[in-house]
């Protein structure tokens, strides 16, 4: 189930990608098309307003016309260099004039837009004859053969129309023409804004879909880990109950075992002994299972019973049930108090400190030695092995759930990483604490304080 689960988050995040993509996709071809739409639109306004200079200045264009047939005469003449016709082109003195004259008409024929320009001359070829060409001039669109208008650069302006213009003349009964060829560029300004205006709608919508995408994928993760979670919990629950039950189980199997013997069924105080563990034993199974629906691991989900007992004998008893189970293992008990009557959970505490005398016999323990002692307002209960330790990297990790040391089981028992993380669980819930200290290879010492 949990590999579902997982698998399934995996194949949504995927999903949600592939969506979001295709999303983006489309917006940015969306995009495209309109920038494309919008060069079109500015190139066709433009064609309308710059095809015809006599309509801006009639006399600035005569006089313009004018200096080139008088710049040709002189080159065919010899009177100036290619290099010089160039540079009276494009120093000269109706730049400024014919700049600011066709930026006004821009903005009284597109109020709405505001257009940078050049116009950027190509070529200036001389025809002297039907035979001869005389190329002046002929270059790339540079921003320094800029004739007029007020761009800066060309890195982000696009081409809006040529103009080509044809002048005839006669020199020294010899005739001439003129062919030159200038491009117009434009820039508009925050043009980038105009379209994403125009997109708005398309924005909006792309925008929704997203985010309901988002947010449905959210609540689905969201469900899914809860779910997840509640599997978890049920399974911890079921395995911690299931933990629980082994050792009276245990206990139970080996004191029927021992009662089939008949030198102790004729020993009374034997018997007694024996009967009276399968009766705690019992108990506990009882308490157990009354537990079932009605606990879970949570510290606030442990509802105890609080009764005062003596410390010493229930410790005692614990332990004399211990060795019922674990005849094998040698275990010591050396209190340094008396007749301590302590406020406390049996059915929690002796789960408590079963799981960590159990932990002991599972990770190679054969002597262990439980202490007590008063420390000021703390009744200490210390919990003695010789097992193979646990190394210090590790020791933060103990009471954590699910987490087990990887070189345990040396007597081949499973388990799930829960009996310590109950411990810590229980002992939190009477307001004490539990620390470990170990070294590898050389035991471990568990101590588990109570308020006295």
């Amino acid at each position: 189930m949990k590999q579902r689960i997982n698998l399934l988050i995996a194949f949504s995040v995927v999903a949600l990608i592939i969506l979001s993509t295709v999303q983006c996709y489309l917006v940015k071809t969306t995009y495209d098309y309109k920038v494309a739409q919008f060069h079109t639109e500015i190139k066709n306004e433009i064609a309308k307003i710059s095809n015809n200079y006599s309509d801006i200045d009639s006399l600035i264009v005569a006089k313009k016309e004018a200096l080139y047939k008088q710049l040709s005469e002189n080159y065919i003449q010899k009177k100036n260099t290619r290099l010089e016709v160039k540079k009276y082109i494009l120093e000269n003195e109706y730049q400024d004039v014919l700049t600011q004259k066709i930026q006004r008409k821009f903005e009284r024929e597109l109020p709405n837009i505001k257009i940078d320009f050049a116009i950027v001359l190509n070529k200036f070829i001389l025809y002297q004859n039907t035979k001869k060409a005389d190329t002046i001039f002929s270059e790339k669109p540079f921003i320094q053969n800029k004739l007029y208008g007020n761009l800066a650069s060309l890195n982000h302006a696009f081409l809006v129309r040529n103009y080509v213009g044809t002048t005839n003349g006669t020199y020294a009964n010899q005739d001439y023409k003129l062919l030159t060829e200038d491009s117009m560029y434009i820039s508009v300004i925050d043009w980038e804004m105009i379209i994403l205006r125009r997109m708005m709608f398309v924005l909006i919508l792309s925008l929704l879909s997203i985010l309901t995408l988002i947010t449905l994928f959210v609540i689905a993760i969201k469900a899914l880990i809860k779910q997840k979670k509640v599997n978890e919990i049920k399974t911890d629950f079921i395995n911690n109950i299931t933990h629980e039950l082994k050792t009276p189980l245990a206990t139970l199997s080996i004191s029927t075992k021992i009662l089939e013997r008949k030198d102790i069924r004729d020993n009374d105080e034997n018997f007694n002994t024996i009967v009276n563990t399968i009766s705690r034993q019992n108990n506990r199974l009882q308490n157990l299972i009354d537990q079932v629906m009605a606990n879970s691991l949570a510290e606030n989900g442990i509802d105890l019973q609080k009764e005062k007992i003596e410390t010493e004998a229930f410790i005692a008893t614990i332990v004399n049930d211990f060795k019922i189970t674990y005849p094998e293992i040698d275990i010591k008990t050396i209190f340094k108090t008396e007749n301590t009557n302590l406020v406390l959970d049996k059915f929690y505490l002796t789960t408590a400190l079963l799981n960590v005398l159990e932990n002991a016999v599972k990770y190679g323990s054969n002597t262990i030695t439980i202490k007590t002692k008063l420390n000021q307002n703390q009744f200490s209960i210390c919990i003695e092995d010789d097992g193979i330790g646990i190394e210090k990297n590790k020791q933060s990790l103990l009471f954590e759930k699910f987490y087990r040391v990887e070189q345990g089981n040396l007597h081949n028992t499973k388990g799930l990483g829960l009996g310590l993380y109950y411990v810590d669980q229980i002992i939190k819930a009477h307001q004490g604490s539990v620390n470990v200290v170990s070294d590898l290879g050389k035991g471990t010492l568990f101590t588990i304080l109570l308020k006295v």
